[in-house]
């Protein structure tokens, strides 16, 4: 499937992520001056991220080579353009099969497009990772207005994740790709959806890790629920007891704000969720955390990056059916979306499968498992 042949109507500037070297120091020299909270009782995760958690993080943090970082992000061409007025910073690697199918790849919360840089190479190049020709993709990799590069959020209206969809497919089209499809986690599937719901003409589909549909209450929902339904539910109600940085994102962000812009270590303790809260099931591992929580730290970007629960929260949207294609990738240690509840909210549900290892950010944890599924959603 190749681009069309239009003249662009947004200007795409080459973008190399390069950060003064002034920058990575202040880290540093905050990083030794740590004044670390008192631990809690047992130092577990039951109180939120451990003291001792801590301390170990941020003695790898003093030793991170963010230029390694830097380097490989740098092997994939990056650009800037503007949506809106909005900067919005993405990477736009295109296989060389002519005939690859179009894909834009959308980054969780508190994550960015470095969600995927183990997912590129097998995806663009599938010969040379066990895959066909046909199985290959042209990727475009934004970051989420608000998010890393995507910075300063221009103008006082709040990025939902419609709009962030609409803005998307702006820039797919603006590239020349008159059809594409989406795959993305936490606030990338919620933006998957939004564009199933859009189901602009030539969208391929949507291919998300979750799709939020919970109990709507009515009488007789549940009837039928065997064991596996009663789980899903029982870890819905355990994630609702240890996510709170969603309450506090949606309703005063602002406050939270203030001290993840002036400490890395509150900004490394928020990122427990990569840590599933301590549950003993992420396979992330400490580097990847690391460049997260440097990403986030360096682009000061946290206030606006937390903004989109507070957007999502004042929409005022009215709940709707979707009606484009999506495929659904669960896996175990994740959300576990229930399916009744899904095709009761979206009507073209046309994959659906389930994988024994993996979680909430399995473009980081399982990056194969993820372009396996893929090629299946896409053939």
């Amino acid at each position: 499937m190749t681009a069309s042949h239009r003249s662009p109507s947004l200007e795409h500037r080459p973008f190399s992520v390069a950060v003064p070297q002034a920058d990575l120091d202040d880290l540093r020299s905050r990083l030794e001056r740590t004044r670390f909270a008192p631990a809690a009782p047992g130092d577990s995760w039951d109180y939120g991220t451990p003291e001792s958690y801590l301390r170990d993080m941020v003695g790898r943090w003093t030793a991170f080579d963010w230029r390694a970082v830097e380097d490989r992000a740098n092997t994939y061409p990056g650009f800037r353009t503007e949506i809106d007025g909005q900067p919005i910073h993405y990477l736009h690697v295109r296989s060389r099969h002519d005939a690859a199918t179009p894909l834009l790849l959308a980054h969780t919360y508190p994550g960015s497009f470095l969600d995927f840089l183990d997912m590129i190479d097998p995806l663009v190049d599938p010969v040379a990772h066990g895959g066909r020709p046909e199985d290959a993709f042209h990727l475009v990799i934004p970051s989420m207005p608000g998010f890393g590069f995507s910075t300063p959020v221009v103008g006082d209206t709040d990025w939902t994740m419609a709009r962030v969809a609409r803005a998307y497919d702006v820039l797919m089209r603006d590239l020349g790709y008159d059809s594409y499809g989406i795959h993305g986690s936490d606030g990338g599937a919620m933006v998957g959806r939004e564009l199933a719901v859009l189901d602009p003409e030539g969208f391929l589909g949507a291919h998300v890790l979750q799709l939020f549909s919970f109990p709507s209450g009515a009488p007789g929902e549940m009837d039928g629920f065997g064991e596996k339904e009663l789980a899903a539910l029982g870890h819905l109600q355990w994630f609702q007891s240890v996510g709170a940085y969603n309450t506090m994102n949606a309703s005063r962000p602002q406050t939270m704000a203030a001290g993840l812009a002036d400490s890395p270590v509150a900004v490394l303790a928020y990122h427990e969720l990569f840590e599933s809260f301590g549950n003993g099931t992420s396979l992330v591992s400490a580097d990847q955390v690391l460049a997260q929580a440097t990403l986030y730290w360096l682009t000061n970007s946290y206030a606006t990056a937390a903004r989109y629960h507070y957007a999502e929260q004042r929409s005022g949207a009215e709940p709707v059916v979707s009606r484009g294609r999506i495929g659904v990738a669960v896996f175990a240690d994740d959300f576990q979306t229930i399916r009744a509840f899904a095709e009761r909210d979206n009507s073209r549900i046309e994959h659906w499968s389930e994988h024994p290892r993996g979680g909430h950010y399995a473009a980081l944890e399982v990056p194969l498992d993820v372009v396996a599924d893929l090629r299946v959603f896409f053939a």
